[in-house]
């Protein structure tokens, strides 16, 4: 009776040991339609809190023990919870959040700010300098037309508006850049909220040019968990209602 009483917490202390043991881990990440590799994919272990990404070639290691919950995002697919059963290679398949298109041409709503920035500046190039057509009648793809520069400066010969046109020009892009980073789909997809609760942390937290530009991608995410906690405590302060239209 003895023996086996001992047997058994000898197999109980054995087994607690090896359970609680970690180790280091691989994996790769696909596209669950596509069966291709992901890369820049976010990954969080939930109960060491700890924060990696995969690499460019869709591979990760990652420290974990037996029943870790491994949390998988990226914009673009949904998220997926593995839960660690084996420590062994994990194969990750995500799921995309919308369905893949073929690549078309879209003018202005495909170039990036920076592009945006450059195409406006040849549009207004009066107030950037001579790098545009300056004739009254232009000539474009679309056929003859009265030039933007021309126009501009029968309006304002002197150039008074210049100065506040390019700071306008200079606000827009440096919205676009936060726009780019601090959107919908990666805060939603961190903090889990929807709607008008998102909306509203979103408008509350929302960071300005200067530090999105310093953050590097997990001080960035860091910091959107760091004002999620902020705004757990009190979701309700600052809240805009949706507007309504006017009748």
């Amino acid at each position: 009776m003895l023996k086996s009483f001992l047997l058994c917490l000898c197999f109980i202390l054995i087994f607690g040991k090896v359970y609680a043991q970690e180790k280091q881990i691989q994996g790769i990440v696909f596209d669950q339609g596509t069966k291709e590799r992901i890369a820049r994919v976010f990954i969080n272990n939930l109960r060491t809190k700890a924060n990696i990404y995969n690499n460019i070639k869709g591979e990760f290691t990652v420290t974990v023990r037996l029943n870790d919950l491994l949390v998988f995002s990226k914009t673009g697919y949904f998220n997926d919870t593995v839960k660690i059963t084996a420590l062994q290679t994990v194969p990750v398949y995500l799921k995309r959040s919308s369905i893949e298109l073929r690549e078309v041409t879209i003018k202005d709503t495909a170039l990036s700010a920076q592009k945006q920035l450059e195409a406006t500046k040849r549009e207004y190039s009066q107030i950037y300098g001579s790098i545009a057509n300056k004739d009254l009648i232009s000539v474009g793809s679309n056929g003859a037309g009265i030039g933007i520069d021309a126009i501009y400066n029968m309006l304002s010969r002197r150039g008074r508006n210049a100065t506040k046109l390019r700071e306008i020009i200079d606000r827009d892009y440096k919205a676009r850049v936060v726009d780019a980073r601090f959107n919908p789909i990666l805060v939603g997809a961190i903090t889990g909220l929807k709607d008008g609760q998102l909306n509203s942390f979103m408008y509350r937290y929302r960071p300005d040019y200067n530090l999105v530009l310093m953050m590097n991608d997990y001080d960035f995410i860091s910091y959107i968990k760091s004002c999620y906690y902020q705004f757990k405590r009190n979701p309700s302060v600052y809240y805009l209602a949706p507007l309504q239209p006017t009748k």
